[in-house]
């Protein structure tokens, strides 16, 4: 198994060159390696089916509503985790490959599809929850597109990486299982899903003034 600053520098080169001082991606990355040491002989195409498994089954709860909508919050963010831990078990002990590469990108674009999923389930309008997800969507969209014509770098990280997404898509529904007694759960995934849109927006825009940049090279 490297170790964590190997493990972060190879992280960065498998994505275009994307940095890690961000102390959010730093910290989520930091944690995913601490939970991939133990497990090292795991393969990681476990992790990566498990993800998705978990991520789809947080729909279920949140349909549930009530007190439900908190286990549907856990699953959410340990998806998040397993998909992390995919890529440490994968770059960690020398077993990434393009194809598992590719298949992590499929599979997140996924989860993120069955986020929005849980947010509507939970009582978010369906147009937000589409708008929550495609925003999920866009800034890898946009980042593949520019690869293909030729862009190696990731360009900036934005507001709205990876984590984000799961951190706010799993916040709000806890936030919204909390509340529940009150009457409020759906105003709650409501707000974090406009929330999560707003956010999602901002990075669009920071990411294509970077990407806008490197084209222009």
């Amino acid at each position: 198994m490297l170790s964590r600053e190997d493990y972060l520098a190879a992280w960065s080169r498998w994505h275009g060159g994307a940095g890690t001082e961000s102390p959010l991606v730093r910290g989520w990355l930091s944690l995913a390696y601490a939970l991939a040491r133990p497990l090292a002989g795991l393969p990681p195409v476990a992790a990566t089916a498990l993800g998705l498994l978990v991520a789809s089954a947080a729909v279920a709860p949140a349909a549930a509503g009530g007190r439900w909508l908190l286990a549907a919050g856990v699953l959410v963010g340990l998806s998040g985790l397993l998909d992390s831990l995919d890529g440490a078990l994968a770059i960690g002990t020398g077993r990434a490959s393009r194809r598992g590469f590719v298949l992590d990108s499929v599979v997140d674009r996924l989860t993120e599809a069955a986020y929005a999923g849980a947010l509507w389930a939970a009582g978010a309008p369906g147009w937000l929850a589409v708008v929550f997800g495609a925003l999920c969507w866009l800034p890898d969209y946009l980042r593949a597109r520019a690869g293909q014509a030729g862009v190696r770098e990731t360009g900036a990280l934005s507001v709205w990486e990876r984590p984000t997404r799961v951190i706010m898509t799993g916040l709000t529904l806890v936030g919204a299982g909390v509340v529940s007694g009150l009457d409020g759960a759906d105003l709650v995934v409501t707000a974090g899903t406009a929330a999560g849109a707003v956010l999602g927006a901002v990075g669009v825009v920071q990411l294509g003034v970077s990407l806008r940049r490197m084209l222009a090279d």
